[in-house]
């Protein structure tokens, strides 16, 4: 009877907790300590040669070289079977780590960073970008 009564309760205290928001995993901000991914897909202009394509990975490789990234994977779109869910339009996608929200922060203005934006901006007609919290 009291393991009932204690399922009961904690059942009871979650629900509350899910309804109240005061559960840590419900709309809880990123902690500064938090890791961070920063995927972002590339859309490159129409009429680049592939030689042109294949150069566009030096943008990637400079953003290697700022200190505050953890990580840093890129590829192109994989031949993967065409569903309703897949998306390969794109034609580079990126993803990099981050030890937590200040090191993004920074990636975000760094010289490098900015300066390969510049050089390289010319390439790509659309960008979008996903970040979130591990």
């Amino acid at each position: 009877m009291k393991r009932r009564n204690f399922i009961k309760s904690t059942a009871a205290g979650a629900s509350a907790m899910l309804l109240t928001g005061t559960s840590n995993m419900v709309n809880a901000a990123p902690a500064q300590s938090e890791e961070i991914t920063h995927y972002v897909l590339f859309w490159l202009k129409e009429g680049l040669s592939e030689q042109e394509i294949t150069d566009f990975a030096s943008f990637f490789e400079l953003l290697r070289e700022i200190p505050v990234v953890q990580s840093l994977r890129y590829g192109r779109p994989a031949k993967t079977n065409q569903r309703e869910v897949v998306d390969n339009s794109f034609t580079y996608n990126l993803l990099a780590t981050f030890k937590n929200l200040a090191d993004i922060n920074v990636y975000e203005t760094h010289p490098i960073h900015l300066d390969a934006i510049q050089k390289y901006s010319h390439y790509w007609y659309k960008v979008v970008v996903h970040d979130s919290c591990l």
